[in-house]
């Protein structure tokens, strides 16, 4: 359809009480079948789609404001609006309501507003009184004015009444008309009753009365009432604030005089709102909504207007980058282009998306480049504010300009560099413009947000880009923190900005509750350079201290002690004078506490247990443990295998043979009764040591057989060479002790009660 004079926006009211664009399209209306009436439909100019499908409710209040906006409620908490963009096409769909209403087309509202509680008096009222009757409007009226408009606040019925009696009868241009008598007279008090009667009108919440109140002719008088609060001993000048210290720059002329004026409008209506009225009671919060919604719709009016104008944009564009531009003419556009981004912030989404391309297409991230690297404070910031909404609405767009400015210059100067030399050199003490730098720093190389798409992967693109081209910009401080450079100015501050960095690090260290970091934090001393930060920083209340202080209240409020015994044992001293924050005493407090309770334990053990005989500290454990393991090693080679001496020649070997088989013979002989000793030929001395357990059925703890041999001289002279053999014998297989231990069973006892360790060995 090509008819503009249907095109609408369609409009939701979210739980915010902010107006959500839900689409652009043109409205028709048409009977629908499942409705069972006339309703109205919008179907969206991009796709046909069915954006708003509502049945004409004869019941349902509807409400034409601004000529170019049709307002209604279907359900208690469901408020919808049509914006023309054409008021012929809003004549045209409001005659049709009220067609179906039977109303008559003049009518800014169809139905009044009626409360349950007050349906069945409404019902009962006369139709001669569809409107109040006002008082003339003369000066010795004005109390009985005022009091007739406070009292039918309340009744929501009476407020639709009053305010189709103040429309008809052109009232509210008549008691301005009354101010401005009562000033020229001095007359104090007809000034207050006409607070008490504008601020009465302003709650009403009429966009119709709005739209007189506000115009040009009206509202510095409806300003100069509201100046007159009886609440106040000295009247307020707001008018003079508006006419002489507010001042409209036009950047570049604008020659469109109905956006001249809906800006004045708007600044001045926002003034109103924002100053002038008191904060209302949750009893009026609802009163001004009508109010909330004129500045909203003014602000996208204002918006898309600029935004079609692209012959003033590129005009905007082209001296904020000129060289030639002087600085007060450059801080005016920047100035301007801050206050534009914000009034985008009223936009939906799609919208926004569309300023901001729109901004993109004429160059805003080059003329940033520009003007973020000037000496001007109030430039920068200004400059600092619109990047971060250009940040926040796409990062990618900023991304991709910074990568494109990389392969079309082979200089660092590039804007992301530019941003980071301006964290890093911020002048500020309290460092907020680097704190917030910071942030959108952040948000630039956040992985997270970064696309994926099959042709191109951001992530990996943009992260090599940043390290190979700006990672060094970033660690200049770190490196060359004692030297001297262009930053001479800001380098306190940016040293304290990686200061606060390394200690939001130490904190989430912290947070981690970790004894292994904690004994790396302590054995390291890395609360020195924290507290002297502290004390460096002195008396400023600013983020550093509040930093530095809840990092020491997470500490006591976890009663981390190992911590807090490092922090009060080795800083107290310089921290007792801190008497602002009862932080540093709690350390102290729950240190002296835990100390008590380990002296209370301690006392409580057995003076046995705490002597050095059984509380060895774990490094002499280990050295006993080896020790045990040495001497356990050196036993067991004298205990069961002596040196055989491998010289010994091979020609003694029968003889050693012949004298053991005569051993056995003689064992054989023997009687079952153990012999307490015998000597054999060749010298052998067996000795078998019983014990009373071990006759008794026992295992003998230290039944074991030492056999030394006593080497004869060797016949040729040579030096004696000594052989000793010794043999364990056990008595304690199954719970049977033998009376005669043959050799044969030894060897079996041998084997199978020696382990592999301690098997019998062979050593020169």
């Amino acid at each position: 359809m090509s008819d503009t004079r249907r095109r609408v926006k369609v409009y939701t009211l979210n739980e915010d009480r902010q107006w959500d664009d839900r689409g652009t399209g043109h409205v028709s209306s048409t009977y629908v079948e499942e409705l069972k009436g006339m309703s109205l439909l919008v179907r969206a100019e991009s796709d046909g789609s069915l954006l708003l499908e509502s049945k004409i409710n004869p019941n349902t209040a509807y409400q034409k404001q601004q000529d170019t906006l049709i307002v209604w409620s279907e359900a208690e908490n469901y408020d919808l609006a049509l914006s023309f963009q054409e008021k012929a096409g809003c004549d045209e769909i409001w005659e049709k309501i009220c067609q179906v209403q039977g109303k008559d087309p003049s009518v800014e509202v169809t139905q009044d507003l009626i409360d349950e509680s007050e349906e069945e008096r409404f019902e009962e009222m006369p139709e001669t009184s569809h409107l109040i009757d006002l008082p003339t409007c003369e000066l010795n009226k004005l109390e009985e004015i005022a009091d007739l408009i406070t009292s039918v606040l309340s009744s929501p019925i009476r407020r639709e009444k009053l305010a189709l009696a103040l429309e008809n009868e052109g009232y509210i241009k008549k008691l301005l008309q009354l101010f401005r008598a009562c000033e020229n007279l001095e007359n104090t008090e007809g000034l207050h009753h006409l607070y008490e009667i504008i601020r009465g009108i302003l709650f009403l919440n009429k966009a119709t009365l709005f739209e007189v109140m506000f115009s040009d002719e009206c509202i510095m008088d409806v300003v100069g009432c509201l100046e007159y609060d009886p609440a106040l001993a000295q009247p307020k000048r707001h008018r003079e604030f508006l006419t002489k210290t507010a001042k409209f720059k036009e950047v570049i002329p604008i020659t469109d005089s109905e956006l001249r004026q809906k800006i004045h409008q708007t600044y001045r209506v926002q003034y109103i709102q924002d100053i002038i009225l008191p904060t209302p009671s949750v009893f009026e919060e609802n009163f001004l909504s009508t109010l909330t919604s004129f500045i909203f719709f003014n602000k996208v009016e204002i918006v898309s207007m600029l935004q079609e104008d692209e012959k003033f944009l590129s005009e905007v564009f082209a001296q904020l980058t000129d060289e030639a531009t002087d600085d007060d003419k450059r801080r005016e556009l920047v100035n301007f282009f801050k206050e534009f981004c914000a009034f985008s912030q009223t936009l939906q989404p799609q919208n926004r998306d569309a300023f901001f391309k729109t901004l993109a297409k004429l160059g805003i991230l080059p003329a940033l480049e520009i003007v973020m690297g000037m000496d001007d404070l109030q430039v920068r910031s200004a400059a600092t504010d619109i990047f971060s909404y250009l940040v926040e609405f796409s990062p990618s767009m900023v991304r991709e300009f910074v990568m494109q400015e990389a392969q079309q210059s082979d200089d660092d100067i590039l804007l992301i560099n530019v941003v980071i030399e301006q964290m890093i050199c911020d002048t500020d003490p309290e460092l907020g413009g680097a704190v917030q730098l910071m942030g959108l720093l952040r948000t630039l190389i956040d992985p997270e947000n970064m696309l994926a798409t099959t042709n191109k992967t951001e992530k990996s693109e943009f992260l090599n880009f940043f390290y190979n081209h700006c990672m060094h910009v970033l660690t200049a401080p770190l490196l060359t923190n004692t030297s001297e450079d262009k930053c001479e100015k800001g380098r306190v501050s940016y040293l304290s900005v990686y200061d606060f960095c390394a200690l939001r690090f130490m904190r989430r260290i912290i947070g981690l509750k970790d004894e292994f970091y904690n004994r790396y934090i302590t054995k390291g001393n890395l609360f020195e350079p924290v507290i002297n930060a502290l004390l460096d920083n002195g008396t400023r209340y600013n983020l550093l201290n509040s930093a530095v202080i809840e990092l020491f209240e997470f500490i006591r409020v976890e009663d981390i002690k190992s911590l807090t015994a490092h922090i009060v044992e080795n800083f107290y001293k310089a921290l007792e004078s801190i008497e602002y924050v009862q932080t540093f005493k709690g350390l102290k407090t729950k240190y002296e506490q835990e100390k008590d309770r380990q002296n209370q334990k301690l006392n409580s053990v057995p003076s046995i247990l705490r002597s050095n005989r059984f509380r060895r500290d774990a490094k002499a454990l280990e050295e006993d443990e080896e020790m045990w393991f040495n001497e356990d090693e050196e036993e067991e080679g004298k205990a069961v295998v002596a040196p055989v001496e491998k010289s010994k020649p091979e020609d003694d070997f029968p003889d050693s043979y012949e004298k053991f088989m005569e051993t056995k013979k003689a064992k054989e002989s023997e009687d079952k009764e153990n012999l307490p000793k015998r000597t054999s030929p060749g010298g052998f001395k067996f000795t078998f040591s019983h014990s009373a357990s071990a006759a008794n059925g026992t295992n003998s703890a230290n039944s074991k057989s030492v056999v030394a041999q006593t080497p004869p001289a060797s016949s040729n002279g040579s030096s004696s060479k000594t052989t000793n053999l010794a043999t364990s014998v056990t008595a304690t297989k199954g719970s049977l002790v033998g009376l005669v231990d043959y050799p044969d069973d030894e060897e079996e006892d041998e084997e199978e009660e020696t382990s592999p360790r301690k098997r019998p060995r062979l050593g020169s």
